[in-house]
């Protein structure tokens, strides 16, 4: 498994933005990833030269090594038509969150997970060792805007299939990243004292996903759906405060208290074939208005 790490590591690295990888900062690379994963290993230049030709057996990539350049993986492959993107698919989550890796083998990973989780094993370790970790983030909402942001990171949270650090600013407010949109990630030498009042389980309690926004009410929903919406949504339910008011052949209905953030309107949008929503009337208005904006869109 050990082997097989590298393996992915070294085609993940030579995949990113610089084509071409020194086999210094490649060997240095690979040492830090491995030990971040739980794997004491000594790496060489001999031993990263074998990995490089196990790689060409096992994967067809052809990886080859330019003079005063460094390695870099040769875009014309004779014969493969493997997509090695897809080979490294929640492969960081899969190693950093679950060392024994005996069930690897057994487990079919979904493939529409955004890339960016290479950061992931950083943070689990950054979290672990109570490192100040600084990184290059991306503001999609200004036009993809980097800014630089150093922090104290506290927790790791999957929401909607995405995966989130929750960390504290220098002023002491909880700020949330999504980790595809962190680049540049680096562990600095300062430690810092985490603040042991801080709850996890007290965190996004009363949210649909990630923003827990306070300046939003609690407020209470009750929501009306068919029998067959209702059979998932009672094993998958909405929200922890979600309690059945009625379940037999004609319809199901759920009340709950929560903040309706935009996150928790789009996932009832999911099931808008029979969702009828009884109360608050504000959310009613709201899906009311989103339904005439995309009729108007999608008019014939």
């Amino acid at each position: 498994m050990g082997r097989l790490i590298r393996y992915i590591l070294i085609i993940q690295k030579l995949s990113g933005k610089t084509k071409y990888v020194p086999a210094d900062e490649l060997i240095s690379y690979l040492t830090l990833q491995m030990e971040l994963r739980g794997y004491e290993v000594g790496l060489s230049p001999r031993t990263l030269q074998r990995d490089i030709a196990d790689i060409e057996s096992m994967f067809e990539i052809e990886i080859k090594n330019r003079r005063g350049m460094g390695y870099y993986i040769n875009e014309k492959v004779a014969n493969a038509d493997i997509r090695y993107e897809e080979l490294i698919l929640n492969f960081d989550l899969l190693t950093s969150l679950n060392n024994s890796a005996e069930t690897s083998g057994f487990i079919i990973p979904e493939h529409h997970r955004p890339k960016g989780t290479e950061s992931i094993p950083a943070i689990i370790h950054a979290i672990k060792m109570r490192n100040v970790i600084s990184f290059d983030y991306k503001l999609i909402r200004k036009n993809n805007r980097l800014i630089s942001k150093t922090v104290y990171p506290y927790f790791l949270k999957e929401s909607l299939g995405l995966w989130y650090l929750v960390a504290v600013d220098d002023s002491d407010n909880q700020r949330n990243f999504a980790v595809d949109r962190i680049d540049n990630l680096t562990l600095l030498p300062d430690k810092f004292t985490r603040d042991t009042s801080i709850d996890p389980n007290s965190l996004f309690q009363h949210s649909y996903g990630i923003w827990d926004d306070e300046t939003i009410p609690i407020e209470e929903i009750e929501l009306s759906y068919s029998a067959l919406d209702g059979y998932f949504i009672k094993a998958t339910p909405l929200h922890s405060s979600q309690e059945v008011l009625i379940d037999n052949d004609e319809e199901f209905r759920i009340r709950l208290n929560l903040r309706i953030t935009n996150d928790f309107v789009m996932a009832l949008l999911a099931r808008s074939n029979s969702l009828t929503v009884i109360k608050p009337e504000s959310l009613k208005l709201r899906l009311n208005e989103i339904y005439h904006r995309a009729l108007h869109r999608n008019s014939l």
